[in-house]
C-alpha cells in the first residue's frame, strides 16, 4: 500500500519512515514461524498491568451453550486502569444468562484477572455499515450505563 488517498496524515501514521505498514493487529508468531492473528491493538484490555486479548476470552465464552455471540471490550477502573466487559447475544432458544453463572464458567478455567466483571446481554450488536461490530460505541454506552468516569 503506497497510502490513503488524499490523506497524508492517516499514512504517516500507517507506513513508517522505513516503509512498514503498521495494521494494528495483534499476532503471535509459533516456533514453526506460522503467525497467528489474537486480536486488535486497540481492542486489547490492559488490566491491573495484565495484557488481556478480548477475543481469548470470547473464544472461551462460545462454549457456553446458551452464547450466539459475544464481544469482550474494555472499560475504565480505578483500581486496575481497566476491567472487561462482555456484551453476549443468547441463542433464540435460551431464556436467560447472569453474571454470576458465567464468571462460574469461567473460574478455574481462565487466569483470573481475565474473569469478566460486567456483562450485558443484548439482541444484537451495533454494525457499521461494512459490518463490523462497533467497539469504541459499545465501550462508551458501557461506560455511561455503568456511570464510570470517561
Amino acid at each position: 500500500m503506497q497510502g490513503y488517498w488524499a490523506d497524508p496524515e492517516k499514512t504517516a501514521e500507517a507506513i513508517d519512515s522505513d516503509e512498514w505498514m503498521h495494521t494494528g493487529d495483534l499476532g503471535v508468531m509459533a516456533e514453526d514461524g506460522y503467525c497467528t492473528i489474537v486480536g486488535r491493538i486497540k481492542d486489547l484490555v490492559i488490566r491491573g498491568g495484565e495484557n488481556i486479548y478480548p477475543r481469548e476470552i470470547e473464544e472461551f465464552l462460545f462454549s457456553h451453550p446458551e452464547i450466539e455471540d459475544v464481544q469482550v471490550i474494555g472499560v475504565p477502573d480505578g483500581e486496575y486502569g481497566e476491567e472487561p466487559i462482555s456484551w453476549v447475544k443468547l441463542k433464540p432458544e435460551a431464556d436467560h444468562l447472569d453474571l454470576e453463572a458465567l464468571r462460574g464458567l469461567c473460574d478455574g478455567k481462565i487466569a483470573r484477572y481475565k474473569i469478566l466483571r460486567y456483562l450485558k446481554v443484548v439482541d444484537d450488536f451495533s454494525m457499521t455499515v461494512t459490518g463490523k461490530v462497533r467497539k469504541v460505541q459499545m465501550r462508551e454506552r458501557s461506560i455511561d450505563e455503568l456511570g464510570l468516569p470517561h
